[in-house]
């Protein structure tokens, strides 16, 4: 598979990535610069120049890192003298924000799609980046959203989700004299996961747990976790099964696994499934980090979240989410990007190359590498990366899933039809898991509303 000779070679050969995007330029103040920018072109060639008309308008999708990207913004500004400024959507609302900000007089000048189902609504917004740095820095087209031969998006950030796990507590589990798994490397199937999850929910007090897996919320802080991400894998085995990388219809085939899986979550859990409804993502992530719950579905990005707190790094990793399908064993963790930069081609001349600009130090300069490695916790796909790579156990539990030569599972839910599919099928899994509705109205939503969303989103 190409995807998985690409990200084995980003994170095992070399591991030339991180995060961000790039561009060449700079606007500025040439009556001043000239000689300086001679001296700075010695010391560092990354460094932006100062002054020029331009400004930056970053709309930023992802509320974990908002703080960072406000620092870093900061930190352009007093070296540019450029204003960048920082907006971050909340969370599940990036879609509705963003058109409601692209409609004012000062829209974003930098903004971003979740691959091809997001840019066919954004394209025409889209600023040709082929002849860009940051174009150039990108280390393969497998990382780029396309539109001919234009340039219109691209990635900046690979990431990766799975089960992530207390080691500490899952040792305590095998230990126990009734334990049905007795050790990691016999947890590589859902029948193995499923027998582990209910003897932790069984012996949870002996252990010192709430539950086995943190709770399921389905507030819009945690819901894409299971409407999107957990969906993502019957999407990936029938894509699979049918040889396809897309599909305006889809037939279900393993949404039998998709419910046990569910199931599994609502049953072996840190609360009822009727509470789910009121439970956050902030919810589930202290009940891992505080040692509540021994498994915790999320990605590499929620490291800021839980280190530092009653599980050490040593004691963090990270499962492949098991559904049942045959040949498993062999799977590895869900990995890609939802992430891709997009630079506003309706902004002036001066802010699009202002945000080239910012986008180039943010990908070559010491301070925005370093931001994007080691405080926001980034694996990119960019080839200047190769000396910034984050200190994330989460990480490196996928690599060496990848070293070992597992497969990666392929991020398909950015071919989802739109996220009103999303919302409905979330909204089935809710109330099922409420006892007000039933699975037959999650498959409804599943594969019914995936014909009805597809047709909708490409009619003429």
């Amino acid at each position: 598979m190409k995807f998985k000779k690409v990200f084995a070679m980003l994170l095992t050969a070399a591991m030339m990535t991180s995060m961000l995007a790039g561009c060449g330029g700079s606007g500025t103040d040439q009556s001043s610069e000239t000689k300086s920018e001679d001296k700075s072109s010695e010391k560092d060639n990354n460094t932006a120049k100062k002054g020029g008309d331009g400004k930056v308008y970053y709309l930023n999708f992802k509320p974990e890192q908002a703080d960072q990207w406000t620092e870093l913004a900061e930190q352009y500004t007093d070296e540019t003298g450029v204003d960048v400024e920082v907006q971050t959507a909340a969370s599940g609302t990036y879609e509705s924000t963003l058109k409601s900000e692209m409609a004012k007089d000062e829209p974003p000048t930098l903004f971003q799609v979740n691959g091809p189902v997001g840019l066919a609504s954004w394209k025409d917004y889209c600023y040709d980046l082929s002849d860009s740095q940051i174009y150039k820095d990108v280390s393969s087209d497998d990382y780029v959203l396309k539109d001919g031969d234009a340039v219109q998006g691209i990635a900046y950030v690979i990431e990766t989700y799975g089960i992530i796990y207390n080691k500490a507590l899952l040792k305590k589990y095998f230990e126990l004299p009734d334990a049905e798994i007795k050790s990691i490397e016999e947890l590589n199937s859902f029948d193995a996961l499923k027998k582990v999850a209910d003897g932790i929910q069984k012996h949870k007090e002996d252990l010192g747990v709430m539950g086995a897996f943190t709770s399921a919320g389905m507030d819009s802080s945690s819901d894409w976790r299971f409407k999107t991400h957990l969906a993502n894998l019957p999407v990936y085995y029938e894509y699979k099964d049918e040889g396809v990388t897309s599909s305006e219809a889809i037939k279900g085939t393993y949404l039998d696994n998709f419910k046990n899986v569910w199931d599994m979550y609502l049953k072996d859990s840190t609360c009822e499934p009727s509470m789910i409804s009121s439970k956050t993502g902030e919810d589930a992530s202290s009940e891992f980090a505080l040692g509540e719950a021994v498994f915790y579905q999320n990605g590499t990005w929620a490291y800021n979240d839980i280190k530092d707190m009653e599980v050490a790094d040593e004691d963090m990793g990270m499962l492949p989410i098991y559904i049942g399908a045959e040949g498993e064993e062999n799977q590895g963790l869900c990995t890609g990007s939802e992430n891709y930069w997009c630079v506003n081609k309706k902004a002036s001349e001066e802010d699009i190359q202002a945000t080239l600009d910012f986008l180039t130090w943010v990908v070559e300069s010491d301070e925005g590498r370093d931001m994007l490695a080691n405080e926001m916790g980034f694996i990119t796909p960019f080839t200047t990366f190769d000396e910034y790579l984050p200190e994330n156990p989460l990480v490196k539990a996928n690599d060496e899933y990848t070293k070992a030569g597992k497969t990666p599972v392929s991020w398909n839910f950015t071919t989802m039809p739109s996220e009103e599919w999303k919302n409905k099928v979330g909204s089935a899994m809710l109330e099922y898991a409420q006892g007000t509705g039933d699975w037959d109205a999650v498959r409804t939503a599943f594969v019914d509303g995936w014909a009805s969303e597809y047709a909708a989103a490409h009619a003429e």
